[in-house]
């Protein structure tokens, strides 16, 4: 990137910023606005009030209107106490190099300057910041490595070794060298040509088993019960991941439902009500101890076809007995479904932690073979050095990638692109 590219995309950026404030700022306003109109009219009730008792002239009827008085408080209050269900909006950060960045890839999307929200722009900056690890043991390194020197075969060895490292994988590995060797023969190819062309070319890895599912992005279908079963082995962040989804869904305007299906782990059913009641879903289970998660299914599937749901979401056990045990009782749910709701669309998506790099991929081949699994979720991608092995699922397992973890906060999962993903893991300096 020339200077005067970078001088154009900052000024592009500050344009962004001061006018996502302006509209903070105009939103506070108005919400203050809003506030000072709600006080005054408080004020006016209660004079009239006030001057109401003091026309009124019988007991009975003053004994009446301080019952309704009363009940109005009660109402209030209890409207205003729920916590739970209040989800803090996000604040708009420093204008910084994390939110130029961020801009610019937005703007390489199509995104117009009034079209940027701010949870956009924190999304971003959580995921640029997340691989922040595999960055640094990758690029960074690499970019040191080649100065402004044009790629070399030695290069091309070096390179090989960083993206192993990244848990990309042998067979992405491979396919990612194999093309830049070609490139090299046909052209000379310097530092920063090499890097676009290897976004390019991780980009192509990522997207192929998206593009072969015929689905760019997974959403609820309208007009059907769609049910997504979340599996994986237990510590990957299944249970958190599924309340994430419940949220997104619920924000999304689908009707959700959650089914507390992890009836071997205790905790797990106690996890989910706490993240339905933050995502306002409710949440199907059996309190009895070690309960058929079939069962549960079965009575989710019934409340679910009775309050017109667009969205069933499934909690299964991360590890049973034996691995046949895992699938059989996966097998079983599924037999449920079909029976219940033979017209279900039926997603299996994996829940894969990015932080154990080649186990994580390992966990990815053995429920692929028998799980039917249709898609992964990617979790723990804040902090991990092992971000690369989304290229790995990817190429060596042939599932798309339908969502993304950066954070531990209730919005901080989303559905997947990978131009995103790309420009955040291979991001400059």
């Amino acid at each position: 990137m020339t200077n005067t590219d970078s001088d154009n995309s900052r000024e592009w950026a500050a344009q962004a910023y001061a006018l996502l404030k302006k509209r903070q700022e105009d939103q506070k306003q108005e919400l203050k606005k809003q506030e000072d109109q709600k006080q005054e009219l408080k004020k006016q009730e209660d004079q009239k009030q006030e001057l109401k008792k003091q026309e009124d002239q019988k007991q009975e009827l003053k004994k009446q209107e301080d019952q309704k008085q009363e009940l109005i408080d009660n109402s209030s209050k209890e409207n205003i106490s729920v916590p739970s269900k209040t989800i803090a909006e996000t604040k708009l950060g420093e204008f910084d190099d994390n939110f130029t960045w961020s801009a610019m890839v937005l703007a390489a999307q199509g995104k117009k300057i009034n079209q940027i929200s701010i949870d956009e722009i924190d999304w971003l900056t959580k995921l640029r910041r997340g691989l922040e690890e595999t960055r640094k043991g990758f690029v960074t390194e690499l970019l040191d490595k080649l100065g402004d020197d044009p790629l070399t075969p030695e290069s091309l060895d070096d390179l090989e070794t960083l993206l192993i490292r990244a848990d990309v994988g042998i067979d992405s590995t491979d396919r990612v060298i194999s093309a830049l060797r070609t490139k090299l023969n046909e052209e000379v190819l310097g530092g920063e040509a090499g890097i676009k062309f290897l976004k390019k070319e991780l980009k192509i890895i990522i997207d192929k088993p998206i593009v072969n599912s015929g689905v760019d992005i997974l959403v609820p279908q309208k007009g059907k019960l769609n049910v997504w079963l979340l599996v994986g082995v237990n510590g990957v962040g299944k249970t958190t991941t599924l309340g994430k989804l419940a949220y997104l869904s619920s924000k999304s305007n689908y009707k959700t439902l959650i089914a507390a299906a992890d009836t071997f782990r205790a905790a797990a059913v106690e996890q989910l009500k706490v993240w339905g009641e933050r995502s306002n879903v409710d949440v199907i289970s059996n309190q009895s101890k070690n309960a058929d998660p079939a069962a549960v299914v079965f009575d989710a599937i019934n409340s679910a076809q009775k309050r017109n749901v667009d969205l069933l979401l499934v909690d299964t056990a991360g590890r049973l007995q034996t691995k046949n045990n895992l699938m059989d009782e996966l097998a079983k749910i599924k037999k449920i479904i079909d029976k219940k709701v033979p017209d279900a669309i039926i997603e299996s998506l994996l829940v894969l932690d990015a932080s154990q790099g080649q186990n994580g991929l390992k966990q990815a081949k053995s429920f692929a073979k028998s799980a039917n699994l249709t898609g992964a979720i990617i979790t723990k991608l804040d902090g991990t050095s092992r971000g690369g092995v989304s290229l790995a699922v990817s190429e060596e397992v042939n599932l798309p990638i339908r969502f993304i973890g950066a954070g531990e906060g209730i919005k901080d999962l989303r559905p997947f692109n990978s131009y995103e993903f790309v420009e955040a893991m291979l991001a400059d300096k």
